[in-house]
């Protein structure tokens, strides 16, 4: 099982780590990690692998192995592939991934303002989006955009908490994900807080600690993609 450090502290930029696996392909399976691999529409991370030799080999991209207790670290092609047991230190592309915290964090306030059931999502670099299941309506692009910069000016902090797969069991409706359910199985689930009672969700995701630390951001764009299903794209400014 890889030790998955971003759950804990999203903000660590590096850490030491032993290699338990070489894969086909150049996927690298190590002890600990703090690479978030991709899921719940967040991408998986890029950055380097540094040697003991002072070789810094490049990481293109992060992922679940198919036992869901591994993670994979995909080299860049015609990387030297390292040797099981060596240490090596993680660097993440921290300027790429702190923009995917915030883009996060955004959509679970996004899902505040709209509170209709999610149909799907996507994170990627300053952009995100949230498909909702709401009925026919006209959806207000400026006053939404208004009401988002309202809860991250209010500089709510953002904080996690662990309950048991019979705990969310018990609360359906902690889950606004239609078409994606959170991991069970393992015995827990993670949760994102927002301030006191703004938001609670299942998440293994990656955000900012405050959400000022969003900062600037709009709704883009807003699309019909069905009878009811509606397309919220939302925008950092910077």
């Amino acid at each position: 099982m890889t030790e998955a450090l971003f759950h804990d502290d999203a903000y660590l930029r590096s850490c030491e780590a032993k290699i338990v696996d070489v894969l086909e392909g150049n996927n690298v399976v190590l002890d600990r990690t703090v690479f978030y691999p991709s899921g719940g529409g967040q991408p998986g991370d890029c950055g380097q692998m540094e040697l003991g030799n002072g070789t810094k080999l490049t990481i293109v991209n992060t992922f679940y192995g198919e036992d869901r207790k591994t993670i994979q670290h995909q080299l860049a092609d015609g990387s030297a592939a390292p040797m099981v047991g060596d240490t090596i230190t993680l660097h993440v592309d921290w300027a790429r991934r702190y923009k995917l915290m915030r883009v996060h964090t955004a959509l679970h306030l996004l899902s505040v303002i709209l509170p209709y059931p999610v149909t799907g999502g996507q994170i990627s670099d300053g952009t995100g989006r949230l498909d909702f299941d709401i009925p026919e309506a006209t959806l207000d692009k400026e006053a939404l955009s208004t009401q988002l910069q309202e809860l991250v000016d209010a500089d709510h902090k953002v904080t996690f908490e662990w309950i048991t797969d019979e705990e969310l069991a018990a609360n359906p409706d902690l889950v606004k994900t239609m078409s994606v359910k959170p991991p069970t199985g393992s015995g827990k689930v993670r949760l994102i807080r927002i301030g006191d009672d703004i938001d609670l969700q299942p998440c293994g995701g990656t955000h900012v600690s405050h959400s000022r630390e969003i900062g600037s951001v709009r709704i883009a764009k807003i699309e019909k993609k069905g009878r009811q299903n509606r397309r919220v794209r939302i925008q950092l400014e910077d």
